[in-house]
């Protein structure tokens, strides 16, 4: 008995024991429970994979399948789960006892928690002290853009962006808070997520935002590359990190001529010469201009893909163009190509990146060029296409060209080739410590082949007997960026500080090649040795070669307390090869504060202002000169002469520019303040900048005494200018209801300038004054002239004031008095208005109903005049031999003019315009109409579709104001390729 109770006890011991062991298993397995669910988009309800799911307070984490889905065992049935997603915000869900749950995720959130991207990094958009601008590609001009600047044409307060030209080959022009320099570059740098590029290095639909540093403590950091602002590009990626998706998008469109002159006809011609005219009638009745016009048909594609997981993602796209021109053999085709891949490795530590941009554009056409567009317009109209032998009609007459000789007998083919390949590494070695490595390579290969058949005026004419010529030109770019950012929160005190070093070279190289006189005109351009011209010793034949080097350390700090007191200060120290042996080295700092007024306790009583912050800053950039070698002496050939160099006289060889150690960058000086601001409840935002700029040290070719100089003229540091504006930025959701939404921006600025000086003691030269602009044959003579102390943009012309009784016309001399135009000299010649708007506006609005959406762009210019080179060569009938405009037989000042062609007043008209430039109506389709197809949507959409104004011209935007045309704006040229309406129709969807 007592041995079974001792084994009765035994066993009941193990019992407890195993049951005691048990026991937390058991309560373990009553509370684990197993949750499973899928993870979508809360917009589209599209699957997100890799999305990162975690049990709160623990490192119980797993990750969303293909599918979306996920499965997770957590601790207890009270446990909350934390859904992370790159791109999203993150969501923290309690189960309350659920096995099943299923999470909709949204985009990141946009306002003062957007992020901005700024120099070398981001930041939220609540804590930026500078004048930044974005635009997000929802808010983007739709239908057919050119490039990245139509992109957010009118939509940038300041960003003054035009199109000039209808050139399929042609770009935007842009231009940031008016002019900063003389002989650098006043447009701004373009960087592609990082890279130096340009507006068209990307296809407009490959971009995702487009963020604008206006003032100079923003573009600081980027030193003597940024005095023209720095426009950031970002290209589209996965922002989910795993998502996906196929994204197809084409349209097609139709291009005409905006406006056409006004033109005599044949009919014309017969009813003047019946009133005496004494005009040449050849018996024929020809519309040279539609003769040569054509009606364009041009297509776009685009095909992107994204997909991946969490840790390794891509993103890719193919865009095909093929646009017509309105002129006959005129039109481009362009490839670009676009890869990125992505990789994080070591817990996210490090994150790596590479991506491939290739670019094939290629054209073949014939002349069709702005002097063929001269020709077509001053032909006779009574004269013939063709003689009677069949062959093209020409007239030994002085530039007198049959324009379709000039556009079927020439070839100009082009071919661009550009490979762009860069990679990152991002590495996180602790949480705070973020290092970046940046690489780039640029190459660049072009080739282009230009010749002219027997049939052409150069044979036919000139007696050249066949010309062609072959060129090329290449480059290498190179990149390299290293930086360090560390990032801490210590209780309210917020900072980042942010240093790098970055190095840029480049090379460029290019070969010419011509001759004429060939046995057949067959070959083309391709067989350039067998022209009689090269024996003869008259062939022609140059090349070049050219390197430049910039290399930069910088740093930044930003700081805020409790995101209420905001700071922020850089510096960049940076070299260039550019510059004489004095002045390689230089400095441009940097600084910013800012003031959210509204975190503050007196605020929290004013419900409708939602946000005001306060920012001033001021920073200093530069502008380098725009070719290599300016500071040092070099040499050119020459077939008479020679030079003393290095102690030894070498025949054949004549200096060609001086030697100047001091040559330096143009430095600008930039003061900014601004407010930000939001009122109830943000439906009505903006932002309202005034700057002040003072560039110094500006880049002017002086003349200087021979000797002691090797040439009579120099590139020196000598003179001022001075550039101030306010600008104003309002975004309105008027309507928001769920039948309706219209939000509605506007955009406005003003810009002066003044030109303070132009001197150089050291060297002891001084200029009160410089011409601009050219009229061309036969008037041959400055339109402009910059003055000290006057604003740039000035037209410097005589003023007409009326025509005598003999059709001449009379001005005004400089003593005030009229008098015949034949009795004025160069003294008479007067300031008379200003080629730069002194206004910009840009009202855009979008609208949605249900599905249909719609969109319309207006933009303005005003306070500015244009020249009307159209009137001032056509509106004379003085020569016969060219036609002429219908109104050139209106009376002036109730007079008949008849009198030489002349650069006068009469022809500088007011250039204020408005145009409705884009407008643009949309239908997308459900999602669940067609089973795998999302974002169906048609649309159509017309550009440049109507202006109002005054001016009698083609266009008045039709302007150029960079290059020649940079101190000579607001020339409408008779040699411009004409502006362009386009309407588009297209489709969008995604898989």
């Amino acid at each position: 008995m007592k041995a079974k109770n001792e084994h009765y006890h035994g066993s009941g011991k193990r019992i407890w024991i195993l049951l005691l062991f048990l026991l937390p298993c058991q309560l373990y397995a009553q509370n684990t429970i197993t949750v499973k669910g899928t993870v979508s988009d809360v917009k589209d309800g599209t699957t997100l994979v890799g999305v990162s799911i975690k049990e709160k307070g623990t490192s119980n984490v797993v990750s969303t399948d293909t599918k979306g889905g996920y499965s997770l065992k957590v601790k207890n049935a009270a446990a909350v789960l934390v859904f992370s997603y790159i791109g999203y915000q993150s969501q923290e869900i309690a189960l309350n006892g659920r096995a099943s749950l299923n999470a909709m995720l949204s985009v990141e959130s946009t306002g003062l928690d957007e992020v901005v991207v700024v120099g070398y990094g981001t930041q939220k958009r609540g804590e930026v002290t500078s004048s930044i601008a974005t635009v997000k590609a929802e808010d983007f001009t739709k239908g057919t853009v050119r490039d990245a600047g139509q992109l957010i044409q009118g939509k940038v307060a300041g960003l003054r962006i035009t199109t000039p030209s209808g050139d399929p080959a042609g770009s935007t022009q842009i231009n940031l808070r008016g002019l900063n320099s003389i002989n650098g570059t006043s447009e701004p740098l373009i960087l592609i997520d990082g890279i130096p590029g340009s507006l068209n290095t990307v296809a407009p639909e490959d971009i995702e935002a487009i963020d604008v540093l206006k003032d100079g403590s923003a573009a600081a950091i980027y030193g003597t590359r940024a005095t023209g602002g720095v426009i950031l590009i970002t290209t589209r990626k996965n922002p989910t990190g795993s998502k996906s998706t196929i994204e197809y998008t084409n349209y097609a469109n139709i291009q005409k001529i905006a406006k056409k002159p006004e033109m005599l006809t044949a009919d014309d011609y017969r009813r003047l010469n019946s009133q005496g005219a004494k005009y040449t009638d050849y018996g024929g009745s020809t519309n040279w201009l539609d003769e040569i016009l054509q009606n364009p048909v041009s297509q776009n594609h685009n095909l992107s893909i994204f997909g991946g997981n969490s840790t390794t993602n891509f993103s890719g796209s193919v865009n095909y163009r093929d646009w017509e021109g309105i002129f006959l053999r005129t039109g481009q085709k362009r490839l670009t190509v676009r890869a990125a891949l992505n990789h994080s490795m070591f817990d996210d530590k490090l994150k790596t990146n590479i991506t491939v941009i290739n670019r094939s554009i290629t054209s073949s056409q014939g002349g069709a060029d702005g002097y063929a567009y001269r020709q077509a317009i001053i032909r006779n109209p009574t004269d013939h296409i063709y003689n009677d032998n069949g062959k093209w009609q020409e007239r030994d007459i002085y530039f007198y060209d049959n324009p379709l000789s000039r556009i079927n007998e020439a070839t100009n083919d082009a071919r661009l080739r550009q490979t762009r390949i860069s990679g990152s590494l991002d590495y996180r070695p602790v949480k705070d410590l973020s290092l970046k490595l940046l690489a780039s390579n640029i190459q660049n290969n072009n080739l282009y082949g230009n010749s002219t058949t027997f049939e052409h005026v150069n044979t036919t004419k000139s007696k050249l007997n066949g010309t062609a010529s072959r060129s090329t030109d290449s480059g290498n770019e190179n990149l390299v960026e290293f930086t360090a950012n560390y990032t801490k929160s210590i209780g309210l005190h917020n900072f980042s500080v942010l240093g790098g070093y970055s190095w840029q070279d480049a090379v460029s190289e290019n070969f010419y090649a011509y001759n004429f006189d060939f046995p057949t005109d067959a070959y083309s351009y391709n067989n350039l040795q067998t022209g009689a011209g090269l024996k003869a010793g008259k062939a022609d034949m140059t090349s070049d070669k050219s390197k430049w080097q910039l290399a930069g350390f910088f740093s930044r700090l930003t700081y805020n307390w409790n995101e209420k007191y905001l700071f922020m200060a850089s510096i960049r120290r940076e070299g260039s090869s550019k510059f004489g042996a004095n002045y390689h080295w230089g400095s441009f700092p940097a600084a910013s504060v800012g003031w959210r007024v509204t975190k503050e306790d007196f605020m929290q009583h004013i419900p409708e202002i939602s946000d005001l912050k306060l920012r001033a800053g001021y920073g200093v950039t530069g502008t380098i000169a725009n070719n290599p070698y300016q500071s040092q002496t070099s040499y050119k050939y020459d077939y008479g002469e020679g030079a003393f160099i290095d102690g030894k006289w070498v025949p054949g060889f004549v200096p060609a520019r001086n030697f100047n150690p001091d040559l330096r960058w143009e430095k600008k000086k930039e003061y900014n303040a601004g407010l930000d601001f939001g009122l109830f409840k943000n439906r009505i935002t903006g932002s309202l900048d005034y700057y002040s700029r003072t560039v110094e040290d500006l880049i002017y070719n002086f003349s200087v005494p021979m000797p002691p100089y090797l040439t009579n003229s120099m590139l020196i540091n000598a003179g001022t200018m001075k550039n101030s504006g306010f600008e104003a930025l309002i975004n309105v959701k008027a309507i928001d209801s769920k039948l309706l939404k219209w939000n509605s921006s506007i955009t406005y600025s003003t810009n002066k300038n003044k030109l303070v000086n132009l001197s150089n003691d050291k060297f002891d030269v001084t200029v009160g004054f410089f011409d601009a602009g050219y009229t061309g044959e036969p008037i041959q003579t400055n339109t402009h002239r910059v003055r000290v102390g006057g604003p740039i943009g000035q037209f410097f012309v005589l003023k007409s004031v009326g025509v005598d009784d003999n059709g001449k016309w009379l001005v005004e001399n400089k003593d005030g008095k009229v008098i015949p135009i034949s009795e004025s000299t160069a003294d008479d010649r007067q300031y008379y208005g200003n080629g730069i708007p002194k206004y910009l506006l840009g009202w855009n609005n979008s609208f949605k109903i249900k599905n249909f959406d719609l969109e319309v762009n207006v933009r303005g210019a005003f306070g500015h005049d244009v020249l009307n080179m159209q009137r001032m060569y056509y509106e004379n009938p003085v020569n016969k031999a060219y036609n002429a405009l219908k109104t050139s037989y209106d009376p002036k000042y109730g007079k008949t003019l008849n009198n030489d062609l002349v650069y006068v007043s009469d022809y500088i008209e007011k250039g204020d315009y408005i145009k409705i430039d884009n407008v643009t109506l949309g239908y997308t389709f459900p999602d669940q109409l067609i089973k795998g197809i999302k974002n169906l949507r048609i649309y159509v959409s017309a550009l440049n579709l109507f202006t109002i104004t005054k001016y009698k011209g083609l266009d008045p935007e039709a302007v150029s104001y960079s290059g020649d045309f940079t101190f000579a704006p607001g020339i409408e040229n008779r040699d411009a390729y004409p502006t362009t309406k386009t309407f588009t129709t297209g489709l969008s969807v995604s898989f």
